[in-house]
């Protein structure tokens, strides 16, 4: 009867070892890779890459406006011709192995033709799902920081 017990409590704990190692985190790098990608898409006026680094119901939530990559398209298009360069920095990212969130800082120097340069400072969250093994964003929450 002892040995009963004993073997069933070591099959138990290898179930629980293999159960949890099965739950891997993925890299968070990779999360961060997407949210760039989407930027450096912004920078370049490239609508295919920010389309590729987020999913079908992107939705950006930015100051009290609502945004998909449609309409952000549209607002970027209205207001051509601009540069722009993105600095984030202050990541906290949580990842698993399906979802992952962040939050950091993210600042922006735009250079319009008429208006001159302007530069500003949010605070931003993301939330990210994998998609066919392949991460992408699919909320973006922007609040511009006082």
């Amino acid at each position: 009867m002892k040995k009963i017990i004993i073997l069933s409590v070591i099959l138990f704990v290898g179930l629980v070892v293999r159960s949890q190692s099965n739950q891997t985190t993925d890299n968070p790098e990779l999360l961060k890779d997407a949210l760039m990608g989407y930027f450096i898409g912004i920078e370049n006026k490239d609508f295919t890459k920010m389309k590729a680094v987020t999913t079908e119901d992107f939705v950006l939530y930015e100051n009290g406006r609502i945004w998909n990559n449609d309409s952000a398209f549209m607002n970027i298009r209205r207001h051509l011709p601009f540069t722009v360069k993105y600095t984030m920095d202050k990541f906290k990212i949580y990842v698993d192995n399906l979802s992952g969130d962040m939050t950091y800082v993210n600042h922006a120097d735009f250079v319009f033709s008429k208006e001159g340069k302007v530069s500003l400072d949010w605070i931003e969250s993301a939330t990210f799902r994998k998609i066919d093994g392949v991460w992408r964003m699919n909320f973006l929450a922007a609040t511009e920081k006082k």
